[in-house]
């Protein structure tokens, strides 16, 4: 091999050892946004404390690196989840999640005459505590394995994007499906909380009026830090959590039961939940036959519901307002568009960034492929 062979293979085995013990490293503190505190690296890198203000996971990883480095990873992580685009993240104020304060009632006022008194009147609250789950796994790749191809920096960051990956899909599955009630361990979600045509917040749940097994959910959510948005409990570190152990003795469960080999360890964490601060900023639009809307037969009128739950939310200039639908529903509502509604009504294709988007009526639309086709009737 000659010296220049040499030299190009020690820059490039440079380059992924900075990915994977700076950029990442980096990447833990920047994920939630909030309090950001400092995550152990290669380097012994120390965080900076920034606001609470609620910011957008790109927000915060400009803010703290303007040159671009860390928000580049920050966005292959929305590519991979449209949520994070738009979610805003605020620090709790409990160790295990936040506590709300939810007005109830409102005083009582009246007209009066001269020398007439009125009765002395207050409001009413009620505080809701809301719980913040973790989400955790660990790696642990064969040393031995990892060496085989020479390049142990490129093989270690290809695994941790999978597992960043699978982080992503489980957090934006739970946001919707998590149900604390049934499985303690996770927050609970938006489905859980409008889950019924007949509760109290039933005016925010407009049923697509269909029968079958085969449903699903459209939804809008209005982002905002009084309104609904994402938690992390206080004085944790925010976001995804990357300890590198590097090589450890660790028990095989596969092959010769209680083995030990050599192995490239790591663990990975997200501590999160939601606050749901105004249940009218919500807005579900459940039983959605798919198979009716793919068929074109008493199918759901994609555009009526949407435009019904945009009148649901009290005020969309108060919030980030997004509607969420899985790809089916995204399709058929771009076919009913072209077949039924005239110029779009209301519907257009914008570029943000350089990545088209969808829009109605000022809203961005969002792919989320996490909203299942196999969701329980609402009733």
């Amino acid at each position: 091999m000659t010296m220049q062979m040499i030299l190009l293979n020690l820059a490039a085995l440079a380059v992924m050892f900075f990915v994977l013990y700076v950029a990442l490293p980096q990447l833990a503190r920047a994920i939630l946004g909030g309090k950001i505190v400092g995550v152990p690296s290669a380097f012994g890198m120390a965080g900076a404390t920034l606001g609470t203000a609620a910011l957008t996971l790109a927000d915060w990883a400009k803010r703290l690196d303007p040159d671009g480095k860390v928000p580049t990873v920050v966005e292959l992580l929305s590519q991979t989840n449209d949520i994070l685009t738009d979610m805003l993240w605020i620090e709790g104020n409990l160790p295990t999640g936040h506590r709300t304060t939810v007005r109830t009632g409102l005083p009582t006022v009246a007209w009066r005459l001269l020398n007439q008194g009125t009765t002395p009147s207050k409001s009413t609250t009620a505080q809701i505590d809301e719980q913040a789950g973790m989400l955790e796994a660990w790696s642990e790749v064969d040393k031995d394995l990892a060496e085989l191809n020479g390049n142990v920096g490129a093989f270690r960051l290809s695994e941790a994007m999978a597992f960043l990956e699978a982080m992503n899909q489980e957090m934006a599955q739970t946001l919707f499906y998590g149900n604390s009630g049934l499985a303690p361990e996770e927050f609970t979600g938006l489905a859980t909380r409008y889950s019924s045509l007949t509760s109290t917040n039933a005016s925010n749940v407009i049923t697509g009026s269909g029968a079958g097994a085969d449903n699903s959910s459209i939804w809008l959510v209005g982002w905002g830090s009084d309104t609904i948005c994402g938690i992390f409990p206080k004085a944790s570190k925010a976001g995804i959590i990357h300890e590198d152990y590097g090589v450890q003795t660790v028990t095989t469960a596969t092959g010769i039961g209680g083995g030990k080999m050599r192995a490239y360890q790591e663990r990975y964490q997200w501590k999160a939940g939601i606050a749901q601060k105004d249940w009218r900023y919500a807005v579900r639009i459940p039983n959605i036959d798919i198979s009716n809307l793919v068929g074109k037969s008493s199918a759901a009128d994609l555009i009526e519901l949407m435009i019904k739950a945009t009148y649901r939310i009290p005020s969309l200039n108060r919030c980030r307002p997004v509607f969420y639908m899985n790809r089916t529903c995204m399709q058929m509502l771009d076919i009913q568009r072209r077949d039924d509604i005239i110029a779009g009504a209301g519907l257009t294709w914008e570029t943000v960034d350089g990545k088209r988007q969808g829009t109605f009526r000022g809203i961005p639309l969002r792919l989320c492929d996490q909203l299942t086709e196999a969701e329980t009737l609402v009733s």
